[in-house]
């Protein structure tokens, strides 16, 4: 499992990868990814499913907010995404809900050391 974002260069936009491995998906014929940014419709994101047994897809969100998700196996079998990045109890279950948070990072300070010293300076003899 595996929550891979790209912001856009005016950090409005994440695009999110959502993945549920083959082991996770034990087998599964259909897998929905559902969550806050569709109401909860256990029928509306359907994730295409790879030769190799692992289901994908994208999902373009709004910056700097969290959203709690879930994925939804054959309509059935709720669970988490091992790789999210925080989970929370659910309000409706006696469960957790994994958290996509889309806040964007900050971009690291230029440090502002002295110039190095010359290495090729001559020593003045006494």
């Amino acid at each position: 499992m595996s929550l891979k974002k790209t912001f856009s260069a005016d950090g409005k936009k994440c695009t999110v990868v959502f993945t549920v491995n083959s082991e996770a998906s034990a087998g599964a014929e259909k897998v929905f990814l559902v969550g806050d940014f569709n109401s909860w419709d256990t029928t509306s994101i359907p994730m295409k499913k790879d030769p190799d047994g692992s289901f994908s897809v994208k999902k373009q969100l709004e910056t700097n907010k969290s959203y709690q998700f879930r994925y939804c196996l054959d309509g059935k079998t709720w669970i988490n995404d091992w790789k999210a990045d925080s989970y929370v109890r659910s309000e409706l279950a006696n469960d957790d809900n994994s958290v996509v948070d889309t806040t964007v990072p900050k971009a690291p300070r230029e440090s502002k050391k002295p110039a190095p010293k010359s290495a090729g300076k001559s020593k003045s003899k006494k």
